[in-house]
């Protein structure tokens, strides 16, 4: 989970412009101002490349997007029900 939540941040980092705050995990990246609605796009599309599963719209919402834990929860989901198939 660690590595997961490593990537994440490093993505986010990266991608988005931010004044270099390490935002604690729980932050709501999108009340923050850290990530927009073409920003949560972007995210999906790179969670997809990187992690080679399909983010299903009904799963773009706050609870599995908008944080660093919760985006880090939800690829460690994904991965877990992948393995289980």
């Amino acid at each position: 989970m660690a590595a997961t939540e490593s990537l994440v941040r490093e993505f986010i980092a990266n991608t988005f412009p931010t004044d270099g705050t390490d935002y604690p995990g729980d932050t709501d990246l999108l009340q923050a101002g850290v990530i927009d609605s073409i920003g949560v796009l972007t995210l999906v599309t790179w969670l997809e490349e990187a992690f080679g599963f399909v983010v299903e719209d009904e799963d773009v919402v706050p609870e599995n997007l908008g944080s660093v834990d919760g985006i880090t929860a939800y690829v460690e989901r994904k991965l877990a029900q992948a393995g289980d198939q």
